[in-house]
C-alpha cells in the first residue's frame, strides 16, 4: 500500500489523502469550524444560488447537501482513490504509470459528479438543519419575540423571528414609535427595515409603517 502511494505519478492523490485525513482528525478534536466546517454563503448552514444554471451545478456537484467541510473531504477522498486506481490500472496495461500532470485533470473531472452523487446520497441521510435562502427584507410584516434587552429608540434589543419556512432568525429589532418600548418576551410587529435593523411595533397598534 505504501508503495502506491509513494510512486511520483500518484503524487497528487497521495496529498488528497492526507488532506482529508488531516481534516478528518481535525474535526475529531473539534478545530473543523474554523476551516470552513459550517462554511456557508446565506448565514444560515448552507451553499445556495439563486440562478438557474448555478443551481443546477451546485445540485450535480452536491454542493449544498452537507457540511462544505465534508463535501470537501469526500471530494478529496475520491480524487484519491481514483486517481491511485487509475495509475494502477495504467501500469497493469501499459507497464509503467502516467505523468500526474495527465492522469489529474481527467481523474478530477470525474471526481466531481461522483462526489456529487455521494453527497446527495448522504444529505437524504443525515440530518440537518433547514437552510433555505431568503432576503431578509421578506421577515418585514412578520411577528418577533424579543429575546435579550429592552428595546427602545436608539437602544436597539436582540429578537427572534421566524420565516415563511420555520426558519428562525435572530435580529437587532428596534421601535419605530419613538416613546415605544419592548421588554424580553414582549411580541411585536416588523414593519420596516432600515439597514440591520428592524424596525416594530406593538402587536396591538393599529399604526401604517412609513415607506421610507
Amino acid at each position: 500500500m505504501l508503495e502506491l502511494l509513494t510512486r511520483a505519478g500518484s503524487l497528487p492523490f497521495s496529498v488528497a489523502l492526507a488532506l482529508m485525513l488531516m481534516f478528518a482528525l481535525l474535526q475529531i478534536v473539534g478545530a473543523g469550524d474554523f476551516l470552513g466546517g459550517d462554511a456557508d454563503l446565506d448565514a444560515h448552514g448552507g451553499l445556495h444560488a439563486h440562478g438557474g444554471l448555478d443551481a443546477g451545478l451546485l445540485s450535480v456537484l452536491g454542493i449544498g447537501r452537507v457540511p462544505f467541510l465534508m463535501w470537501l473531504m469526500l471530494l478529496l477522498t475520491v480524487f484519491g482513490l481514483v486517481g491511485i486506481s487509475a495509475q494502477e490500472l495504467l501500469l497493469s496495461l501499459t507497464g509503467r504509470t502516467w505523468s500526474a500532470w495527465l492522469v489529474a485533470p481527467a481523474v478530477g473531472l470525474a471526481a466531481l459528479p461522483i462526489t456529487g452523487a455521494l453527497s446527495r446520497g448522504l444529505g437524504r441521510i443525515i440530518p440537518q438543519d433547514e437552510t433555505t435562502a431568503i432576503d431578509v427584507s421578506q421577515l418585514v410584516g412578520r411577528e418577533a419575540e424579543i429575546l435579550v434587552g429592552t428595546a427602545m429608540a436608539g437602544n436597539p434589543a436582540r429578537g427572534r423571528v421566524f420565516d415563511h419556512y420555520g426558519q428562525a432568525h435572530n435580529v437587532m429589532v428596534e421601535p419605530d414609535i419613538a416613546d415605544q418600548r419592548f421588554v424580553q418576551g414582549e411580541k411585536v410587529l416588523l414593519v420596516r427595515r432600515d439597514g440591520d435593523l428592524f424596525k416594530a411595533i406593538a402587536r396591538g397598534d393599529h399604526y401604517l409603517p412609513r415607506l421610507d
